[in-house]
């Protein structure tokens, strides 16, 4: 049985990856205008700024999600 929670078993780090991977980090600086997307990027500095940083937190796994539904549309991966 899967969980019904999309980000269930999915890591911050993997989260951030996979956002940096499909966005870029130019354009992830201008959907989520925090710093550590937009100055000398790095997956680690992201991670120790949104581990602290609830409401940054927020906001990236709210686009990650927003990208899993927008993926599965172009994709016909609706189930």
């Amino acid at each position: 049985m899967t969980s019904p929670n999309p980000l269930h078993g999915v890591t911050l780090e993997q989260i951030v990856t996979r956002l940096a991977d499909y966005y870029g980090w130019d354009d992830l600086g201008r959907r989520i205008n925090i710093r550590c997307f937009q100055d000398h990027p790095s997956v680690g500095s992201s991670l120790k700024f949104l581990r602290k940083t609830p409401w940054a937190r927020t906001k990236v796994e709210e686009l990650y999600l927003y990208m899993l539904r927008k993926h599965r549309l172009e994709f016909g991966d609706e189930a």
